[in-house]
């Protein structure tokens, strides 16, 4: 009997074991964070200098690295869409978000600068990213399309151009490569066949 065929199956994303998602959606729900008591009144902070921008934002802290950093995103999103708004979740190492409003590419770029050890830090840069200047993907993304197309059009005009000009030119050539009809052929003595 052949072996049997071992296959690498990931593991299902979820949140981090021994996580009490309610308790941390009520701590949210009523203050905006759900962390250790010495961090709550600073990142209150944070959180209501993005309500005062228009983000509503929810912070969690959690003590210890998940074993997957993919369970922190999970948290995020299992509490935001609770609560609803963005939700930023920090460990010492890691770091997850999830927004109904905020876009991915933004939330990753605000993650990006959460790494300094610090959560307070942390969620002020990401708050920092949020709230500044965006960069403006769909005018970018437009105006990458009207510069293909438009290139595209420019190349299709100059290959019918092309095609066109290589079509007179044989043509033209054509006509000057045949012989004339009134000429009656001579022989190598320079006579013509009519002169004999």
């Amino acid at each position: 009997m052949p072996d049997p065929i071992l296959a690498f199956v990931p593991l299902a994303a979820e949140v981090p074991p021994g996580t009490d998602i309610d308790s941390i959606v009520a701590d949210v729900a009523e203050s905006g964070v759900s962390a250790p008591s010495a961090l709550r009144s600073d990142l209150q902070v944070v959180v209501q200098r993005a309500e005062e921008h228009g983000v509503d934002l929810g912070i969690v802290v959690m003590e210890k690295d998940p074993v997957h950093d993919s369970q922190l995103r999970d948290l995020a999103t299992a509490v935001g869409t609770q609560d609803g708004g963005t939700v930023l979740v920090l460990s010492p190492g890691q770091v997850g978000s999830f927004s109904d409003t905020v876009s991915r590419v933004t939330l990753e770029a605000g993650q990006d600068r959460t790494y300094t050890g610090n959560p307070i830090v942390g969620a002020d840069n990401f708050v920092d990213t949020l709230v500044g200047p965006q960069t403006p993907w769909g005018l970018i993304t437009g105006l990458i399309l009207v510069l293909v197309t438009a290139g595209a059009a420019a190349t299709a005009v100059a290959k019918i151009r092309r095609h066109k000009a290589r079509i007179i030119s044989t043509s033209e050539s054509d006509e000057t490569e045949r012989p004339s009809p009134s000429t009656p052929p001579s022989n190598t003595s320079g006579e013509s066949v009519l002169d004999r």
